[in-house]
C-alpha cells in the first residue's frame, strides 16, 4: 500500500460507517481502519462503556458491529476516498477470521487488520494473540484466503511481545500493528465498585505512549516487515518519535475526541516541517534512525 502521508485511523469507534471514514479522510488521513467487524452482527457491553481518567481513556465497548454482511455496504461506500482502505476483523476461531477477511477484501478492503488483541472480549482478541499456535493459525489461514496483505494488531498484555511479533510474521503477516490497549480499570469511590459495566476495559491514550514506543523498538530489532506504531499520539512529535523507533506509519485514535479530524493534517505538517529541518528527503529515511545512531 501506498500513503499520500504517514498518518491512519486508529481501529475503533470512529470507523464504524462509510460517513464517518469520509469526516476522518478530510481531516487528512493517509490511510483508514475501520472498526474491528466479525461474521455475525453484535450488540457489545451495556452502558458505561467509556470512562474517561487523568491520562486517557478506558473502554468496554464489547466489539459491537453490524456482522461483515450488512458491512460490506459501508465498506464499498468508503472505497470511494481514495485513500486505502483497511477493514479490521476479529473472529472466535480462524476459520471464522479468514471468512470476514474475504468477505472484506471480495467487497474492496485494500488491506485487512487482525483483531487479536481486544482486551475485553473473551474467546477472541487478547486471548488469541497472547497464544502463538492459535495466532499462527489464524495468520495462515486469512493469508492462504486473501490476496491483498494482512496486518496483525498485537496486544502489549503479553509476557515477551517480540515473540508474539516473531511468531505473526513467520507465519505470513505483512505487517505489525503496535499496540492495541492496555488492561485497565477504573474505580468509582462513593459506590466502590467499577466503572464500566465490563468491569475490566482497555487504556488508551498519552499514558500508554511510552509502552507503545518500546514494544516499536523491540520488534523493529527482530522482524523485517513494516511495523505501524499505535498508542497515544496526539501531536507531529509524538508521531516522529515512533518512526524513530522502528514504525513505518503511525495510527491515532484517542486524540481524536480531543482535537477533531484535523490532527492528522496537523501531525502531517509538523512531519513535513521536521524533515525539511533535518535535511532529510522522506520519511522513509528516519525510519528505526534511533537505532542507528
Amino acid at each position: 500500500m501506498r500513503l499520500a502521508n504517514p498518518t491512519m485511523l486508529a481501529s475503533g469507534i470512529l470507523g464504524l460507517s462509510a460517513e464517518s471514514l469520509g469526516n476522518i479522510v478530510k481531516g487528512g488521513a493517509g490511510a483508514i481502519v475501520t472498526k474491528s467487524v466479525g461474521l455475525k452482527p453484535r450488540k457489545g457491553y451495556s452502558n458505561p462503556t467509556i470512562v474517561q481518567t487523568s491520562c486517557g481513556l478506558i473502554n468496554a465497548v464489547g466489539l459491537p458491529n453490524p456482522g461483515i454482511n450488512e458491512f460490506v455496504k459501508e465498506i464499498r461506500e468508503a472505497k470511494n476516498f481514495n485513500v486505502p482502505l483497511i477493514v479490521s476483523v476479529y473472529g472466535f476461531s480462524a476459520e471464522e477470521y479468514a471468512k470476514v477477511a474475504k468477505k472484506a477484501v471480495d467487497a474492496g478492503a485494500d488491506a485487512v487488520e487482525l483483531n487479536v488483541s481486544c482486551p475485553h472480549v473473551r474467546e477472541t482478541g487478547s486471548e488469541i494473540g497472547q497464544n502463538p499456535e492459535v495466532l499462527a493459525e489464524v495468520v495462515r489461514k486469512v493469508k492462504a484466503s486473501v490476496p491483498k496483505p494482512v496486518l496483525v494488531k498485537l496486544s502489549p498484555n503479553v509476557t515477551d511481545m517480540v515473540e508474539i511479533a516473531e511468531v505473526a510474521t513467520e507465519a505470513g503477516a505483512d505487517a505489525l500493528t503496535a499496540i492495541n490497549t492496555v488492561k485497565a480499570i477504573a474505580i468509582d469511590p462513593e459506590t466502590a465498585m467499577p466503572i464500566l459495566s465490563n468491569k475490566i476495559g482497555g487504556l488508551s491514550g498519552t499514558a500508554i505512549k511510552p509502552i507503545a514506543i518500546r514494544c516499536v523498538y523491540e520488534i523493529y530489532e527482530h522482524v523485517k516487515v513494516p511495523i505501524i506504531g499505535c498508542g497515544g499520539i496526539t501531536n507531529w512529535q509524538d508521531a516522529v518519535e515512533f518512526i524513530l523507533a522502528g514504525a513505518t506509519a503511525i495510527q491515532i485514535g484517542t486524540a481524536i475526541a480531543q482535537k477533531g479530524p484535523s490532527v492528522f493534517k496537523a501531525v502531517t505538517r509538523g512531519i513535513n516541517a521536521y524533515l525539511k529541518r533535518k535535511g532529510f528527503k522522506s520519511v522513509n529515511e528516519i525510519v528505526g534512525l534511533s537505532h542507528r545512531n
